[in-house]
């Protein structure tokens, strides 16, 4: 079968890019070894979120008698929220399917392997194009430790899958996955310990932003061991060392939230010539691998592992594809950390700029003296707005309440190339949150 088109992968990536494809008149054959939707729909970003949700209403709840209301009782019955959870996932994941089914695409259910430059083979069938995006998405890392395979020990995507909450959760790694998941699990009443080797959580978000969000959560009840390496997983739980000293976290399930590798085994790369480096796919500012006519998109590539990111990746390279001039800036990704409460960042560091010696001004703005703020009682929040010399926006990092939509009013005028000066000239409704940034002029 030969069309315009192969994508292998039907994440945010994939199947925006053969939606997009498709109305651009290509025809296109997209790929996918499991669920439509990828990992993010099935097993990520969409699952998390809403348990996120209800780990929100479950911190208002426990902050009833603030708000006037007196004799709440309540009690958490995990097998629902799974439910819903599983709901919302199966509503989505229809909707994407449905969205592959349309003229024009072709949906095979299977897993690809190249056979050549341009074309892949899915069990005993041959299809073969011009053009191929290699959009697989990339897998849960593992410590190569003793005891890794010890059964109490989960990725992020069997702990979707639990059916019972664990009394004592321990959680290795501060990232994105494991900073949500402790603020969710901390908040359905878990005992939750975090270990981490680094000296702050959350590496790629501004230090300062990282540590008051940390210091946030933490006061919530969750343990942080900082600068910690792990050494083994026992019967006793997580051993790791600190400071010399070692030490032990008792544990009834462990979350393996050590960052995320490309998903490229059995891809069979090397018949097509696309070359890896560090276990991701090599490509250019378009997109493009070593392979003519092959491209590759999102958390394969190791550009950006975000499911936006993807995506937007992807319209870019069918664009590309079909001889359209765009402006995504895929320089100028926003992102989110959904915990309560929540972090989001635009652009470069403080710690950035401090480390390249250059010329910058930081503006901050705190959610306390903010009307809408004091109203809903989230009163714990900062914003920090990073200029260049020219007062250009160069960077935003915020943590507090809906950090994520206001941290994408920046993104819209970092696009544009705005100065805080012209923030400063948007009216904004009163009272609003994004009223914080007025503060940061």
């Amino acid at each position: 079968m030969t069309t315009d088109l192969i994508i292998i992968g039907s994440g945010p990536g994939g199947y925006r890019a053969a939606e997009y494809a498709a109305a651009g008149g290509l025809s296109v054959t997209i790929i996918e070894e499991a669920h439509a939707g990828g990992t993010c729909l099935n097993c990520g970003c969409i699952p998390t979120k809403t348990l996120c949700r209800h780990a929100e209403v479950i911190e208002t709840l426990r902050k009833a008698e603030s708000f006037g209301l007196s004799g709440l009782s309540y009690t958490v019955d995990f097998a629902r929220m799974m439910e819903r959870k599983q709901q919302v996932v199966e509503s989505l994941r229809q909707g994407v399917e449905g969205l592959l089914s349309k003229p024009g695409i072709t949906f095979v259910h299977g897993t690809a392997r190249f056979t050549g430059s341009n074309a892949v083979a899915v069990g005993d069938e041959e299809y073969s194009a011009p053009n191929i995006i290699i959009a697989t998405g990339s897998k849960a890392k593992m410590l190569p430790i003793p005891g890794i395979d010890d059964s109490r020990v989960v990725t992020s995507t069997e702990l979707l899958d639990i059916t019972t909450l664990p009394q004592r959760l321990c959680i290795v790694g501060a990232g994105v996955i494991g900073m949500e998941f402790a603020s969710i699990f901390n908040s359905l009443g878990c005992e939750v310990t975090v270990v981490e080797f680094l000296k702050e959580c959350l590496p790629a978000l501004d230090s300062d932003i990282a540590k008051r969000l940390r210091q946030t959560i933490s006061r919530r009840g969750v343990n942080f061991l900082m600068q910690s390496a792990v050494k083994e997983i026992t019967a006793e739980g997580v051993v790791y060392e600190r400071k010399g000293k070692l030490g032990v976290v008792a544990a009834d399930l462990i979350l393996m939230a050590t960052g995320r590798a490309a998903r490229i085994d059995g891809l069979d790369l090397e018949k097509a010539g696309v070359k890896t480096e560090r276990g991701c796919i090599v490509t250019d500012e378009e997109f493009r691998t070593t392979a003519e006519g092959v491209y590759a998109i999102g958390d394969v590539n190791g550009r950006m592992m975000l499911a936006h990111a993807a995506t937007f990746q992807g319209l870019h390279v069918v664009n590309h594809i079909l001889g359209r001039e765009d402006h995504i800036r895929t320089d100028i990704i926003p992102a989110a950390i959904f915990t309560h409460p929540e972090a989001a960042s635009v652009g470069t560091t403080e710690d950035a700029c401090k480390e390249a010696g250059m010329a910058y001004e930081c503006h901050k703005g705190y959610y306390r003296a903010n009307g809408k703020a004091l109203a809903m009682d989230e009163t714990e929040g900062l914003v920090k707005v990073l200029t260049d010399s020219s007062r250009h926006i160069i960077g935003c990092h915020i943590y507090g309440a809906h950090a994520a939509d206001m941290v994408q009013e920046v993104c819209s005028l970092m696009n544009v190339g705005a100065t805080i000066d012209q923030m400063a000239d948007i009216v904004r409704i009163h009272p609003t949150l994004n009223e914080i940034l007025d503060m940061t002029h």
